[in-house]
């Protein structure tokens, strides 16, 4: 497992936390003075997986300037036109520059030829979690489809009312997850056939694509109750603050 190179998606504009990403990407904002990133390339270096594509589009050049600013060997990539960045922990960053306006299937699409196959991890630059890298891996290799994306319980923000007829409520939960049904919580492990489901720049990964996989019987979930919180608005990423600052780290 530890051989096999992980995608991570960060070219989007990021619009939804724009009090940030008029000034870095996304992937890019800091959580406890470390961008989102490299918190999420903590949680698959702690699985030994050292070797890391990052698909950049907006911004790209903040990407490789902060890798610029911390790595011990960098080398350039003439075939591709990319930069590869040795950093601590021997892990490798490489930053691709996936274009300004290019969708999230795209993305990886323009990676066909750049990342090692035939299997690899690919997930989202906003989004951290404490799900099991290895049983990950174990569940996909068990089931033999495509690809396998881990599904998890959205974090519920308000308290849920059941209301009857006369407008009295029966019950009152608060916040519980639990009632809500499972979401896409990025965190992917995909054969390269996947590679032939995706068009052009204009492909967003989360719709046709992974539509087809699901009518091919090709998409398989693996299901996580652990912790997982995506950064799409300010108040998510006030709550990783928060949450980054305790003495366990629920994403590690």
């Amino acid at each position: 497992m530890n051989k096999l190179d992980v995608v991570i998606l960060a070219g989007g504009l990021g619009t939804r936390l724009s009090e940030y990403t008029g000034l870095v990407p996304k992937p890019m904002v800091t959580i406890n003075n470390k961008p989102i990133l490299m918190h999420i390339v903590d949680i698959y270096s702690k699985y030994k997986l050292n070797n890391f594509y990052i698909a950049s589009g907006y911004k790209s050049n903040v990407i490789k300037n902060y890798f610029n600013n911390i790595c011990i060997k960098k080398k350039k990539n003439k075939e591709h036109n990319y930069f590869s960045y040795l950093i601590k922990k021997n892990i490798t960053i490489n930053v691709v520059d996936t274009g300004l306006n290019t969708l999230t299937g795209g993305r990886l699409l323009r990676l066909k030829n750049i990342i090692n196959k035939p299997t690899f991890f690919l997930t989202y630059g906003d989004g951290l979690s404490n799900i099991n890298i290895k049983k990950l891996y174990n569940f996909h290799v068990s089931h033999k489809k495509i690809c396998t994306v881990s599904a998890v319980r959205p974090p519920a923000r308000f308290g849920m009312l059941n209301i009857n007829k006369r407008n009295k409520v029966n019950k009152f939960d608060e916040k519980n997850p639990l009632s809500v049904g499972w979401i896409n919580g990025g965190f992917f492990i995909i054969n390269d056939i996947f590679f032939n489901y995706l068009k052009n720049d204009n492909t967003i990964l989360e719709r046709q694509p992974l539509e087809k996989l699901a009518s091919d019987n090709q998409l398989m979930a693996f299901k996580h109750n652990g912790f997982w919180q995506c950064m799409d608005t300010k108040r998510d990423k006030d709550n990783l603050e928060i949450l980054s600052r305790k003495t366990n780290v629920p994403w590690l």
